[in-house]
């Protein structure tokens, strides 16, 4: 059975990339930075400029596990972007520092192509009625809220009340503690237990989402799809 293509656009070290094929797509990955532990085909590249080749009908080539790939607009079935989320983080924001924000140009060259689209970031960017998901919703000891925006309806589980406290930061969490996985956090096995992530570092676990996150939203999208084919 051919899977349907999944594009994830800033892809770092792969967390959404991998929920996504849990869902069922075939994933793909861009990111500027060489990402020699992602576990798909990869891509370097500027992805703002892999997205304008793409809607230009320019196939872009991906090589990885095994595989390399050239592919066309018309064959990829959802993309998703994790645009960098620096600009929204209250540490940027109260130490002064500036980033550009291109969660917007991303949002309106995935708008180009009409195709199942999902953006993700950090509570506080400029999402248009996204959803918040959250760690317990999937069982994870973490509470790491994420946003997500897409052109198709998604839904999101019940957010319980946050009664488990979470570690310190730069301590590895005790028992009966979640794990805040951000900046140098402390015990990188542990983080990646907890974020579902065996393969990656500590740069690529404080910058993912869980994969569960996108396995979740991917499965929504796969429906959409699998709707829109048979209607």
């Amino acid at each position: 059975m051919i899977k349907p293509i999944m594009i994830d656009f800033f892809c770092c070290q792969g967390g959404a990339s991998r929920g996504y094929y849990e869902a069922g797509f075939d994933v793909l990955g861009i990111d500027m930075d060489p990402q020699p532990r992602y576990p798909f085909p990869f891509l370097q590249m500027d992805a703002i400029k892999a997205l304008k080749n793409l809607n230009m009908g320019i196939g872009l080539t991906f090589r990885g596990q095994g595989r390399e790939v050239t592919v066309y607009q018309e064959e990829v079935a959802a993309r998703h972007g994790s645009p960098p989320c620096q600009a929204f983080t209250n540490a940027q924001k109260i130490q002064g520092n500036t980033h550009p924000d291109l969660v917007a140009p991303t949002r309106e060259l995935f708008e180009e192509t009409g195709i199942p689209w999902v953006i993700e970031n950090v509570p506080g960017a400029p999402l248009r009625d996204p959803i918040m998901l959250c760690g317990p919703m999937f069982g994870l000891e973490t509470y790491r809220h994420r946003l997500f925006e897409s052109n198709i309806d998604l839904t999101a589980p019940e957010h319980a009340a946050h009664t488990v406290p979470t570690t310190k930061m730069g301590r590895i969490p005790r028992d009966g503690e979640f794990m805040h996985v951000v900046g140098n956090f402390s015990g990188v096995e542990r983080g990646r237990e907890v974020m579902g992530m065996p393969w990656a570092n500590r740069d690529g676990l404080r910058e993912a989402i869980p994969p569960a996150y996108s396995e979740y939203v991917g499965r929504e999208l796969i429906a959409h799809i699998k709707q829109k084919v048979n209607s």
